[in-house]
């Protein structure tokens, strides 16, 4: 039965009531595509490194709508116009951002398709959406493909001070606890301005421009990038890669039907069509958690041992430093571990391995941050900036990790 009262309020635990504007996007709320957001993980296996970090992209995406609201309110009482065409564009496109995500959020990003980002799949649920809704979704696609002619819209959905940055800091640095992460979003969103059709903040909005920098490189540092959700991303993925391995070599493994597919299909952007959208709508968290319950009690060596690393948290050492891992390091712990299970040279490599860890908070040669001062003048906030060395937050910083069993696997 249709609801007849469409203009809901959820009750968020970081902004309190979060109203639904009107019956559109309340219908795109109830949709099962948006629906399945419920059941994918804002961040990951975090939750092994901190319980409370169990939000997901539902959330999220509610959260971003509210901060839109709240951006859109601003400008129009400073004199910006954006009517409500533009208006409900802009809640669709950042409402919608991110239901492209898979499985436990970016880890299964290239593990059950091969070069297939979340934002593609994102577009391709907006699209498909659009036909269901009669085009009312198509001013909200331009905005989110950046085609939109009023280029602070496309950075109100993606920039370096987007309703989606402003929303995931504030909100995982709530569930996770980090209270270093902790941006005042409302605050910065009044100092939100339009010039030459481009965002930019007042000048008395730098020093939340500077916390807010300053959050988000210690969010990646201490959450994002923390070694121990490092290794769990790993892992998960490992277990995809060994699962899709053992379905090609005829194994049986027992999964659901929409696992099952794409462990079977080697899905890239060209095979991606209307029936693998349909069948990626059914995939979420539950899918991967229920086939590792089944897995870790299977035969192969690499398989359960991969799956019970992550449902008991015995997960593999970690070692990170400034400096590459030389060969001999790993090469030890690899003929270590093959002499001690009697396992061959590749099924080793599943669990001694080495990678790199990036973390740059402010690119200052994407989209800049731009501060308006009183006198009209327009600079970059590393520029504008006298309390902190932002060229400092603007390098990206490198390291380097090394994974491998402890003595008993």
């Amino acid at each position: 039965m249709p609801t007849k009262n469409k203009l809901k309020i959820f009750n968020d635990p970081i902004y309190g009531f979060i109203t639904i504007p009107n019956s559109l996007i309340f219908d795109i709320i109830q949709h099962k595509y948006f629906q399945r957001l419920r059941r994918i993980s804002q961040m990951g296996l975090s939750y092994l490194v901190y319980p409370g970090a169990h939000h997901t992209r539902f959330h999220h995406a509610l959260g971003c709508m509210h901060l839109m609201q709240k951006a859109i309110n601003v400008l129009r009482f400073k004199g910006v116009i954006v009517s409500d065409d533009e208006e409900n564009g802009l809640l669709i496109a950042i409402l919608l951002h991110d239901i492209g995500h898979g499985p436990f959020s970016h880890a299964m990003e290239h593990s059950i398709v091969n070069n297939v980002s979340h934002e593609e799949i994102s577009l391709r649920f907006m699209e498909e959406l659009n036909i269901e809704f009669n085009g009312s979704l198509t001013l909200a696609i331009s905005i989110f493909k950046k085609e939109y002619p009023r280029q602070f819209m496309c950075e109100l959905i993606s920039s370096q001070l987007d309703m989606d940055r402003a929303d995931y800091l504030k909100r995982d640095s709530f569930y996770t606890g980090v209270a270093e992460g902790n941006v005042n979003s409302e605050r910065l969103i009044t100092m939100l301005n339009v010039v030459n059709d481009q965002l930019v903040v007042e000048e008395k909005g730098v020093l939340s421009v500077e916390k807010f920098l300053v959050a988000r490189r210690f969010m990646y540092w201490q959450v994002y990038l923390h070694k121990t959700g490092v290794v769990a991303e790993e892992l998960l993925m490992r277990v995809l890669k060994r699962a899709k391995e053992l379905v090609h070599q005829n194994v049986k493994l027992k999964c659901s039907d929409a696992l099952f597919y794409f462990l079977n299909s080697e899905i890239n952007a060209e095979s991606f069509n209307d029936d693998t959208l349909v069948i990626f709508s059914q995939l979420d968290d539950y899918d991967i958690v229920a086939a590792m319950k089944d897995w870790q009690n299977h035969d192969d060596f690499v398989l359960s041992n991969l799956c019970q690393m992550i449902l008991e948290r015995r997960l593999l050492k970690i070692k990170i430093k400034s400096k590459v891992f030389k060969e001999s390091e790993l090469k030890s712990h690899f003929e270590a571990l093959v002499e001690r299970y009697n396992i061959s040279k590749s099924e080793a490599e599943y669990f001694v391995f080495q990678g790199e860890l990036s973390n740059q908070a402010y690119e200052n040669k994407a989209q800049k941050i731009n501060i308006l001062f009183k006198s009209g003048k327009i600079r970059d906030i590393v520029k504008a900036s006298h309390q902190l060395n932002l060229k400092a937050l603007s390098k990206p910083i490198t390291k380097y990790y090394m994974c491998y069993p402890k003595k008993k696997m």
